[in-house]
């Protein structure tokens, strides 16, 4: 089944209605997740909890990228504990995320789009779905494209900075046949960047979906880290902007610094992605491991890290989760930097640049002198069922040549 069956109506119902197509068990359509971090395999669980729960709809996981680097916890065997089957793996090269490893990881974009193409056409996927901005939903996108499937985007039509994201999920995006819209506004760039209206649903984030009742209680997360106080920490998770360890070591000890300034008891501290000048900002961690006001972590489960967010009193740092999901939980964001630059946010998240005094004067006003703030509800990325509409829509619309042959709109 490769994007047969048209669908005249060229929209589809997520509840099932009219113009959605029903399969049966016999021609059950293969999905495959292709997926290369940590991050983003927690923030499409409920998509991929949905897709499992539907009998058209078969899924497949094919596992690369930082999954399988044993600096950041080898998180493959995490997805394994959780009961989920892993359908394939593909070596991605890791280790070198210095400023001269940009044209290695050129080079190991291309083996792993040989390699997820090899695995696409082995399990005999019909579809290949990706994530966002990272360079293995990049790989993904490009070896399901050219191999003839049709390609599932989430979160396209969002603007972030980073350091090659904006580029390379815009490049998804004319590779991508169906579009997850996170946001209307995002829908509505993806339109204006050329793509048929009638190929973008506006669905809401999965990363936002269900994340309240996900969280672990704050009991399982003391149990985890005892020394932790509840509103008593903050939640430091950085990632590079540039793709220089001095530059990132640097600012990465800035950022502690300033955070614990302004007076928290603790910081808790995530280890960065793996992109280039990351291993900076893991040498400025290692280094302070012998800090008591400091616990440092190469990994964390997503519901401990959801519960970790939920009761932190500030979130500090660079990260999409940051933007995307601790709105959900009202905790104030400091944003540090450029890399989330464009990123529509809600109003828990306040922005400043690498000023070590702005830093701190950000996170004080957030602590409040021990009475931390929260922050107003609602959340831009919010909208519930988010995993249930994708897994309908995957179901039912009927992916034939007219939506895998495209021509830009405009």
């Amino acid at each position: 089944m490769r994007c047969r069956g048209r669908n005249d109506s060229h929209r589809g119902d997520v509840d099932g209605g009219a113009g959605m197509k029903r399969h049966g068990p016999a021609t059950r359509r293969k999905v495959c997740f292709v997926t290369g971090s940590r991050a983003e395999f927690g923030l499409m669980r409920p998509v991929l909890i949905a897709i499992k729960s539907r009998s058209e709809l078969a899924l497949q996981i094919v596992v690369t990228g930082m999954h399988l680097d044993d600096a950041r916890g080898n998180s493959i065997e995490v997805i394994r504990r959780q009961g989920w089957n892993v359908d394939a793996v593909v070596p991605w090269q890791c280790g070198d995320t210095t400023v001269t490893a940009d044209w290695q990881r050129a080079g190991a974009t291309g083996r792993a789009i040989e390699g997820i193409s090899k695995a696409l056409r082995r399990l005999g996927s019909d579809m290949v779905m990706v994530v966002g901005d990272r360079v293995e939903a990049f790989a993904a996108a490009t070896a399901g494209h050219l191999g003839g499937l049709c390609v599932a985007h989430i979160h396209g039509g969002d603007r972030a900075l980073g350091q090659v994201d904006d580029a390379l999920r815009h490049a998804i995006t004319r590779l991508a046949h169906v579009h997850f819209a996170a946001t209307p506004g995002s829908a509505r760039r993806l339109v204006r960047m050329g793509e048929d209206p009638w190929r973008v649903h506006a669905v809401g984030s999965p990363g936002v979906d269900g994340i309240v009742r996900r969280a672990a209680t704050w009991n399982a997360a003391a149990t985890e880290y005892p020394l932790l106080r509840r509103r008593r920490y903050a939640l430091v998770v950085l990632h590079p902007t540039e793709a220089d360890d001095e530059i990132e070591c640097r600012r990465a000890g800035v950022l502690i610094d300033a955070t614990l300034a302004a007076g928290v008891d603790r910081a808790v501290v995530v280890y960065p992605n793996n992109d280039p000048g990351s291993d900076g900002i893991a040498r400025q961690w290692k280094s302070r491991q012998s800090d008591p006001r400091l616990i440092i972590l190469a990994d964390v489960k997503r519901d401990v890290f959801l519960a970790l967010m939920r009761d932190a009193a500030i979130m500090a740092g660079n990260s999409s989760s940051a933007i995307i999901e601790a709105a959900s939980f009202r905790t104030p964001v400091v944003d540090v930097g450029p890399r989330q630059t464009g990123r529509e946010r809600s109003a828990n998240a306040v922005h400043v640049q690498w000023s070590p005094g702005a830093i701190e004067g950000r996170i004080r006003d957030a602590w409040n002198n021990g009475k931390p703030r929260r922050s107003p509800s609602g959340n831009v990325y919010g909208g519930r069922g988010a995993g249930r509409k994708i897994a309908a829509l995957l179901a039912g619309l009927q992916f034939d040549e007219h939506y895998r042959r495209k021509l830009i709109a405009y």
